[in-house]
């Protein structure tokens, strides 16, 4: 049922997922190419829609969003199991990454925002309102995300690597964003809205950005305190290939996700004129899903947003963020088979498929709230020198201990002190 890098369920796992997990495993198993050919068959299928329905640099970000999931299988890169390791038992291994990601983004962006340039015209980054909409978003998706077992990007890697039953989270994810959008009114017009604060408007980038990774340094140096006080346990090595065959068959090392995710968020933003989302898709599939069974939602006071009505007439291979998300999918499903992990589940137990269900719903309707999710949300938003990113995390895991006296209600275990972590 687990996401590789999300973790919880090894007991569950068949001897491929396990490998990753007993140095006694370890050996790689072989390339799958039926499926690599299938993967690299729906890169091209891919490339060629956005072609025939958008543009050049729709396509180039098609690119980037197969990148963007070829590196996310390759680093195990979590976000949920990062928050769970920290307040479970105090590993702050993963956060520790989360900021070097986060610092690399901020660098680059930095450098696009303040010039202005881009392949799309002038770039502009997430930038959103501080208030209760975004508070109550964010802990919805915080809690959502350990019951669902995933993140947002986190579930389209693993719908991409074979994790069928993650499936049932992507519908939960899709379910969830189409309900808020049916309550839009009452969270964006009736609740009041708080400012959008930009850190760049207040300080200028130099300012904002050395105020961010001040404030990454102070995270950095936290998370040491804690784990001196908690004495966790340490990270399971995962399986590592030798040579150069590591790039495309072994695990890279969380360092290296967090470089190159940094990297292409930044790429992301001067490709296509905005930073790195995922979940607003979600509610543009869901709205179109209902239009083909004959339920209109034009009406609907979400999607009379000029942005929105754009999106919901035109092509999914014309919308930046669904054209990112499919990328993501098949650059996992390459970079899974290419590594012998591709795995299709048969069997989910009911505790856990309904655990999934309810967690997507919760994360695609507090992301809808939130402005975003552990991507749009806290990943570019934070990069963007949005206070809104900094508050999204904060809140987010204030939901993560909600979420974890939830998890045993579905059949989920927590890390203990005495486990290794996966």
């Amino acid at each position: 049922m687990s996401v590789l890098s999300e973790g919880g369920f090894l007991r569950r796992l068949p001897l491929v997922e396990r490998a990753a997990h007993h140095p006694a495993e370890r050996e790689s198993p072989p390339t799958n190419w039926p499926v690599v050919a299938v993967g690299l068959v729906l890169a091209a299928a891919l490339a060629l829609a956005v072609a025939a329905n958008s543009n050049g640099i729709m396509v180039i970000t098609s690119v980037l969003g197969l990148a963007l999931g070829f590196t996310l299988f390759h680093s195990r890169f979590g976000f949920t199991s990062a928050w769970r390791q920290l307040v479970s038992v105090g590993q702050g291994v993963a956060l520790r990454a989360h900021m070097l990601m986060l610092a690399v983004a901020c660098v680059l962006f930095a450098v696009v925002l303040a010039t202005g340039v881009g392949l799309n015209g002038a770039p502009k980054g997430f930038v959103n309102p501080v208030g209760i909409t975004l508070l109550v978003g964010a802990f919805l998706f915080g809690m959502g995300m350990q019951v669902g077992g995933s993140c947002a990007s986190g579930t389209l890697f693993a719908v991409g690597s074979g994790q069928s039953a993650i499936v049932l989270t992507l519908f939960g994810f899709i379910a969830g964003s189409v309900i808020a959008a049916a309550h839009y009114t009452f969270w964006f017009v009736t609740v009041p809205s708080g400012p959008a604060v930009s850190l760049a408007g207040l300080l200028g980038y130099p300012g904002a950005l050395l105020v961010s990774l001040a404030v990454m340094t102070l995270i950095v140096a936290a998370s040491y305190r804690v784990a001196k006080r908690r004495n966790p346990p340490p990270m399971a090595d995962p399986p590592v290939a030798r040579g150069w065959v590591r790039l495309l068959r072994g695990s890279w090392p969380l360092w290296v996700g967090a470089l190159l995710l940094g990297g292409l968020n930044a790429a992301v933003l001067f490709v296509s004129g905005a930073p790195w989302g995922v979940t607003s898709a979600f509610g543009l599939w869901g709205a179109k899903l209902l239009g083909l069974v004959g339920w209109d939602t034009s009406h609907w006071a979400f999607w009379q947003v000029p942005a929105n009505a754009k999106a919901l007439a035109g092509s999914v291979f014309a919308d930046r963020i669904s054209v990112l998300d499919f990328g993501i999918m098949v650059g996992a499903l390459i970079a899974s088979a290419a590594g012998g992990a591709f795995v299709l589940h048969r069997r989910v137990p009911w505790r856990l498929a309904l655990g999934s269900v309810l967690g997507g719903i919760a994360m695609g309707y507090g992301a809808r709230l939130a402005g975003g999710c552990n991507i749009g949300a806290y990943f570019s938003g934070i990069a963007s020198f949005s206070l809104h990113g900094w508050v999204w995390g904060v809140a987010a895991l204030v939901g993560t201990f909600a979420g974890l006296r939830l998890r045993p209600l579905f059949g989920l275990t927590n890390p203990k002190p005495a486990d290794s972590i996966c």
